[in-house]
């Protein structure tokens, strides 16, 4: 049995395939294992709290002790009932354990196995792959897709809707982790309580960070068209501790700002005025440089700016080692394309 893939996964969580009891989670998001695992769990037995239904096995104890899982595996409930083993893989290669269990698996109980970026090589994925009696759920980083159905999910638990821009924003800082990215929306969601929906503000407010401050010259060199300066103030807040991500991140909310900023100064404001209403507050060492990008650009290309880096958000975190790289040449191609007047 190869690995399950998109909806096919969808579909075995929902109703596990009796024909299978054992199953390998595993992949490097790790909260979307843990959140697999745990689903697993709540269909496999009645009450996780029972010891006589349920029995957590960590990796490193089979390994001096391999027969233990299986025993577990055909262990018969002291109570009747359907049982699970949960076996949390460790850096010690616990696939002589689950031999024995693929050769004579139990149709009364699930084994689940929780693990971490396995390589196509390892012997655990290797033996739960070929293995007619298990499934093996691949669990990657959420792409667009999978994070714009996590936000409607939570949206609709809710009760809210959520505004297109605020949709853009919130989902470019998202990803990396399932949990991380579901617990995010949810204290959204709860900022957001005796709202209908969510806007822009609303997501600038929760994930706005102090830390920002850190950043503003190399965000200000970007939208205010210096590209002489974007190397030099990104390789700044580089040695400052910033990671690729929380700049990217900051540029996001950054380009949020102006977006309304601009709203405002097209509907009538001055640019004084819009800069004095803008959220965070903007200090006043900034004013020529956030003036001259409401002054260089429209909505559009705000918009078109806040795309982009949404795009390198999830670029970034897809391939971390050039995450750096990614995050800087999207910085300077913003402030080439701020150099440029026209819409």
């Amino acid at each position: 049995m190869t690995a399950l893939k998109g909806p096919e996964i969808d579909r075995f969580l929902a109703k596990p395939d009796p024909a299978q009891p054992i199953v390998l989670v595993y992949g490097p998001d790790a909260g979307l294992v843990r959140e697999r695992v745990e689903a697993l769990v709540k269909l496999s037995v009645d009450d996780p709290g029972d010891p006589f239904s349920f029995v957590r096995i960590e990796g490193e104890d089979l390994s001096g002790n391999p027969s233990r899982l299986v025993e577990e595996a055909h262990t018969v409930p002291l109570f009747g009932g359907r049982r699970a083993v949960l076996v949390k893989a460790g850096a010690r290669n616990i696939a002589p354990a689950v031999e024995p269990v693929v050769a004579a698996p139990s149709s009364e109980c699930r084994v689940i196995i929780e693990a971490g970026d396995l390589k196509k090589s390892s012997p655990l994925r290797a033996l739960c792959e070929k293995a007619k009696v298990a499934a093996a759920l691949p669990c990657y980083v959420d792409n667009a897709a999978a994070l714009a159905r996590l936000i409607d999910e939570e949206m609709r638990a809710a009760g809210l809707t959520i505004a297109p821009d605020a949709r853009t924003a919130l989902q470019s800082l998202l990803g990396g982790d399932r949990l991380a990215s579901r617990n995010e929306i949810r204290k959204l969601a709860l900022y957001a309580r005796g709202q209908t929906r969510v806007e822009l503000k609303d997501v600038m407010a929760v994930v706005s960070d102090a830390s920002d401050m850190e950043l503003d010259g190399v965000l200000d060199a970007a939208f205010a068209g210096k590209t002489a300066e974007v190397d030099s103030e990104f390789a700044k807040a580089r040695a400052g501790g910033a990671s690729p991500a929380a700049i990217i991140s900051a540029a996001i909310r950054h380009v949020a700002n102006l977006h309304k900023m601009k709203l405002a100064v097209d509907g009538g404001d001055s640019i004084e005025w819009a800069m004095k209403r803008g959220a965070p507050p903007l200090h006043f060492s900034r004013e020529a440089a956030v003036g001259a990008a409401l002054r260089n650009s429209t909505p559009a290309r705000f918009v078109r700016a806040m795309q982009q880096l949404a795009e390198a958000s999830l670029d970034a975190r897809r391939n971390a080692p050039l995450a750096e790289t990614i995050a800087a040449r999207t910085l300077l191609s913003i402030a080439v394309n701020a150099r440029r007047r026209e819409s």
